[in-house]
């Protein structure tokens, strides 16, 4: 299994240098200002991935961490529930031993 996990990086890794090399051309971006940025497509991608990403991360990120709080609460109060009571020793009676008369 492991071997598949790294041919699949690799051929990934392999089509992204491939695309890089092939698109290498750069592409003006319009600025506030009348300003102009000359930026590669390939880093211009690669931007606009991440700007998609990370929200994406942090949300689920939260999600996870809101999830594990629920369930760590669930478990608390479960074991609160199901905990067996204290035992109880109630205290011993004076036990007065009389011997029988003949």
């Amino acid at each position: 299994m492991q071997f598949l996990k790294m041919l699949f990086w690799c051929l990934l890794a392999f089509l992204a240098a491939a695309f890089t090399l092939g698109n290498w051309t750069t592409v003006p971006i319009r600025l506030v200002g009348g300003l102009v940025a000359d930026v590669n497509l390939p880093l211009l991608l690669f931007l606009t991935f991440l700007l998609g990403l990370i929200p994406t991360l942090i949300w689920q990120h939260a999600a996870r961490w809101r999830l594990r709080q629920r369930l760590s609460a669930a478990e608390r109060a479960l074991a609160a529930a199901t905990a067996e009571p204290v035992a109880y020793a109630a205290p011993a009676e004076s036990a007065i031993i009389t011997q029988p008369t003949v």
